[in-house]
C-alpha cells in the first residue's frame, strides 16, 4: 500500500514540475510508473486492482480519461513479466510489413504470390515462437507443482497450520503464474486475429481462410495450440484439487470452529483460472450458451474497472422491467398465431391473409428497432414508456377491429404493436447497465423470457375459448388476445412509471466532446508505447510509420461506433455475412412453420384452435431443455462450427420431411418434421450468434448500429418475407400452400450450408 502511495505521489509531483503539457507529461509518467509497479508485482491481485482503480477512477486527479478497457488490460498483462516481452506476437513489425507489401505491390516490385508466401512464413515463425515458449512454461509449471505435491504428501495427519498456510500460498502463487500464462496466450490469439483481419482488409484477399485452412488441419499444426489450450487442464485440475484439500486440512487443524478464519468455498485464483480457460478454449455451459442467443457483445479481456463502472448504473428492478417487457412482447407476437386465420375470415378476407396479420408486426419492427436503438443512446425510460403506450393502443385497435368489421383497423393495430418493439432497448440496457459479473445471467434471462413468452402466447390463446358481449364490445377467441394484452401493457406501464430508475449519464452529458477526444488521442498515443523505460528513449521509432490505420484495430476508431448501416456493412467480413445469412434462414424457416400452422393443420387434420395452441406451446417449451442439453454437454464436446454445420443439415432434413409428396400427409409427419426443424433452428441460433459475436468487428459492439441491431434486422426482415410468402402462396389455394412456402426455405437453407462450407475454416 505504501509503495502505491509513493508511486502516485511521485507521479503527481513530476506532473506539477513538468514544463510540457500535463497530458504529455502524464503519458511518460504513466508508462514509467506502470513499469515500476508491475516489475515488483508478485501476484497480489487486490493490490494490482487498487492501482488501476487509483490511476483511472480517482476523480481528484485531473488527468485525461482512460483508454478502453481492453487496451488497459492488454498493456498491464504485457508488463507483468518483463522477461516475456520477446515472446509476444510482434504485431508492430507485422503491421509495418503489411504496409510495406502494399507499397511494393503498388509500384510493381512484388507480386501477390511472393507476398503471401513471405507473410505466411512470418506468421509461422511468430506462432512457433509463442507455442515453444508456452510449452516451456507449462513444463516449468508442471515440475513446480510436482514438487509441491511431494511436500503435500509429506505432511502428517495433523500438521502445523503454518506449514499448510505456506504450502497453500505456494499453490496460489503457481496458480497466479498459470493465470499470467493464460493471459499471455489470449493476448497473442487476439493479436493474431487482428493482423489476419488487417491483411485481408488491406489487400482484399481471403488470406485468413487460406492460412487457417492450411494450418489448422495439418498434423503438425501449431495454430490450434494458440487458440485452444493444450495441457492446461491437467495443471488447473492439480492446483484446484490441492488447494481444496489444503483448505480442508487447515479447517481440521483448528481446535474449535471459532478459531477458523472465514475462507471462501473456492479460492479466487481458481475462479480466475477457470474463467480464463473457458474464454480461451471457447468451452461453455448452459448459462453461457443460453446467453449467446441475446448477442450482447462484450469487450475482450474485461477488467475489474468495468465492474465498478457498471455497479453505479445497475438497478435490479429496472432489469426485471426490461425482462418483463421482453416477455410480454413475445407473448404479444405469438398470442394471435392460432386464431389469425379465423379472425381474417371473420372480416371477409382469405385465411392466408393471416400471414399479413402476423407479419405486420414484424414490418413495423424493422423500423422501430433502428429508432429504439438510437433512442437508447440518450434514455432507457422514455423508449420503454413509448413502447408500452404503442402496444396498449395497438392491442386495443386489434380487438376493436372485430366490431368495426375492418381489416385495416386490424392491420393498423398490429403495426402499432410492431412500433412498440423495444427489444433493442432491452438488449442495450443489459449490455450497458448490468455489471459484468451478472451480465451472463441477465443475458440468459433475456433469452429465457423470450422463450417463455413464445410458449405462453399460443397457450394463452388456447385458454381464451369463450364468447360474450359487454355493451357493444364482443369478447371471443379472436378479440380476447387483444383485450388481454392491452390490460397487461396498461399494468406494465403503471409498474414502469413507479419502479424504473433511469441510469445516470453525467459523463456523457457534461464532458465536452472535443476536449475529451483530444485528451483521449494524447493518452492513447502514449499508451501505445511498450511498458519499458528503454522505449521512451526512442520516440522516433513510433513516428516512422505515418500510416493511418483505418482498420478495426485502430485504437481511436475502434472505440467509435459506426453511424450508419452503410458503415456497418463495410465492416462485415465474408464470415459475418454468412452468419447473418444463416440467421436469416433460420428465422425464415421458423416463421413459415409457426405462422402457417393454423391454416395447414386446419386444412390437413381439421385441428381446432386449442389443438394448434397446444402444438405451438409445446414447440416453445422445447427451447430451454434443448439449450440445457446443448450448452451443458454438446458444446463442450464439439467445436461451435461443427455444431453449426450439423444444425443446418438437420434444419434441411426437417424442411425436406415437411413436404407433402407421394404419400398422404399425416400428423406424425407434420409434427415430427416440425419438431426437427424447430429444435435444430433453436440450437443453430445459439451457435450462430456465438460465432457472430466472435467474428464481428469490435466497432459493432456499441452504438446505434451495433451487432445486435444487425442480427435483429436480418431476422425481422426474414419474418416479414416469410409472412408475405404465406399470403401470396394463398392465392394458389390451400392445397399448394405448404409446398410453395417450403421451397424458399429449402433454397435458402442449401445456400447457407454451401456458404458455411466455404467459410468454415475462418470460423474460430
Amino acid at each position: 500500500m505504501s509503495e502505491l502511495g509513493i508511486n502516485m505521489h511521485r507521479c503527481s509531483f513530476q506532473t506539477e514540475k513538468c514544463g510540457k503539457t500535463k497530458s504529455s507529461c502524464w503519458r511518460r509518467i504513466l508508462v514509467c510508473d506502470f513499469r515500476a509497479v508491475l516489475i515488483h508485482f508478485s501476484g497480489n491481485d487486490s493490490a494490482f486492482r487498487l492501482l488501476l482503480d487509483f490511476l483511472f477512477l480517482n476523480p481528484s486527479l485531473d488527468f485525461p480519461p482512460p483508454p478502453s478497457i481492453s487496451q488497459i488490460v492488454s498493456l498491464c498483462i504485457l508488463g507483468l513479466l518483463e522477461e516475456w516481452q520477446g515472446y509476444y506476437i510482434n504485431y508492430k513489425l507485422m503491421k509495418k510489413k503489411v504496409k510495406q507489401y502494399a507499397q511494393q505491390m503498388e509500384v510493381g516490385t512484388q507480386d501477390r504470390r511472393h507476398v503471401l508466401k513471405d507473410f505466411s512464413r512470418m506468421l509461422d515463425n511468430q506462432i512457433e515462437k509463442i507455442v515453444l515458449f508456452l510449452l516451456e512454461q507449462q513444463g516449468l509449471l508442471a515440475s513446480r507443482i510436482a514438487k509441491l505435491d511431494e511436500r503435500l504428501d509429506a505432511l502428517q495427519e495433523e500438521p502445523e497450520i503454518s506449514q499448510i498456510t505456506e504450502l497453500r500460498e505456494a499453490y496460489r502463487a503457481a496458480g497466479q503464474d498459470l493465470l499470467r500464462l493464460l493471459y499471455f496466450v489470449e493476448i497473442n490469439a487476439i493479436g493474431l486475429r487482428k493482423i489476419l483481419k488487417k491483411f485481408d482488409k488491406r489487400f482484399g484477399y481471403r488470406f485468413t481462410d487460406y492460412y487457417v485452412k492450411t494450418r489448422a488441419n495439418h498434423p503438425y499444426s501449431q495454430l490450434q495450440q494458440v487458440f485452444k489450450h493444450v495441457g492446461i487442464g491437467a495443471v488447473v485440475g492439480a492446483i484446484s484439487r490441492n488447494l481444496h484439500e489444503l483448505q480442508d486440512r487447515q479447517g481440521r487443524s483448528y481446535l474449535s470452529i471459532y478459531d477458523q478464519p472465514v475462507i471462501p468455498l473456492q479460492d479466487p485464483v481458481v475462479d480466475s483460472i477457470k474463467a480464463a480457460v473457458d474464454r480461451l478454449s471457447n468451452s461453455t455451459n448452459f448459462l453461457n450458451f443460453l446467453a449467446q442467443h441475446a448477442l450482447i457483445m462484450q469487450e475482450e479481456l474485461p477488467a475489474p474497472i468495468e465492474e465498478q463502472v457498471d455497479d453505479s448504473n445497475y438497478h435490479f428492478m429496472s432489469l426485471i422491467l426490461n425482462l418483463a417487457n421482453t416477455f410480454l412482447y413475445m407473448v404479444n407476437t405469438y398470442i394471435v398465431v392460432p386464431t389469425a386465420d379465423d379472425y381474417s375470415m371473420s372480416l371477409g378476407a382469405a385465411a392466408t391473409v393471416c400471414g399479413i396479420v402476423i407479419g405486420a408486426m414484424a414490418v413495423a419492427q424493422v423500423f422501430s428497432s433502428v429508432y429504439f436503438s438510437a433512442w437508447s443512446n440518450r434514455s432507457y425510460f422514455r423508449p420503454l414508456i413509448f413502447s408500452s403506450v404503442a402496444l396498449f393502443l395497438g392491442n386495443t385497435l386489434y380487438a376493436l377491429a372485430y366490431d368495426l368489421q375492418s381489416l385495416w383497423v386490424l392491420l393498423i393495430g398490429r403495426l402499432c404493436c410492431g412500433l412498440g418493439s423495444a427489444r433493442a432497448v432491452n438488449r442495450r440496457y443489459i449490455s450497458d447497465c448490468v455489471p459484468l459479473k451478472i451480465r451472463m445471467q441477465a443475458s440468459a434471462g433475456f433469452v429465457s423470457a423470450s422463450a417463455l413468452g413464445m410458449a405462453c402466447g399460443p397457450a394463452l390463446a388456447g385458454l381464451l375459448q369463450t364468447k360474450f358481449k359487454i355493451y357493444k364490445l364482443t369478447f371471443n377467441q379472436n378479440t380476447l388476445p387483444g383485450w388481454v394484452m392491452a390490460v397487461a401493457w396498461l399494468i406494465y406501464l403503471i409498474w414502469l412509471c413507479i419502479s424504473f430508475r433511469e441510469p445516470p449519464r453525467e459523463n456523457e452529458e457534461n464532458a465536452p466532446q472535443e476536449s475529451n477526444q483530444v485528451q483521449n488521442d494524447t493518452l492513447e498515443n502514449g499508451l501505445h508505447q511498450p511498458l519499458l523505460i528503454t522505449s521512451l528513449e526512442k520516440p522516433s521509432d513510433e513516428d516512422d510509420d505515418p500510416e493511418v490505420d483505418d482498420s478495426e484495430e485502430a485504437p481511436e476508431e475502434s472505440r467509435l461506433p459506426v453511424t450508419s448501416f452503410g458503415a456497418a456493412y463495410r465492416l462485415l467480413t465474408p464470415s459475418v455475412k454468412v452468419q447473418l445469412l444463416i440467421y436469416f434462414m433460420l428465422k425464415y424457416a421458423m416463421e413459415v412453420l409457426l405462422s402457417e400452422s393454423s391454416v395447414v393443420t386446419t386444412y390437413y387434420f381439421r385441428w381446432s384452435t386449442s389443438s394448434v395452441a397446444i402444438f405451438l406451446a409445446c414447440l416453445g417449451l422445447t427451447v430451454l431443455p434443448v439449450n440445457i442439453f446443448v450448452g451443458s454437454y454438446i458444446s463442450n464436446m464439439f467445436e461451435d462450427r461443427q455444431i453449426l454445420l450439423v444444425s443446418e443439415i438437420l434444419v434441411l432434413i426437417g424442411i425436406l420431411l415437411s413436404f407433402n409428396v407421394i404419400i398422404p400427409y399425416s400428423v406424425v409427419q407434420y409434427v415430427g418434421s416440425g419438431l426437427i426443424m424447430f429444435v435444430s433452428a433453436e440450437v443453430l441460433e445459439g451457435v450462430n450468434l456465438a460465432l457472430l459475436s466472435r467474428v464481428m468487428s469490435s466497432r459493432l459492439s456499441r452504438g446505434t448500429y451495433n451487432g445486435g441491431l444487425l442480427s435483429t434486422e436480418a431476422g425481422t426482415i426474414a419474418r416479414v418475407i416469410a409472412d408475405g410468402t404465406i399470403t401470396l402462396a394463398g392465392y394458389l389455394g390451400r392445397s399448394m400452400l405448404l409446398n410453395v412456402t417450403l421451397i424458399p426455405s429449402l433454397f435458402i437453407c442449401v445456400v447457407s450450408i454451401v456458404a458455411t462450407c466455404y467459410t468454415y475454416n475462418s470460423l474460430y
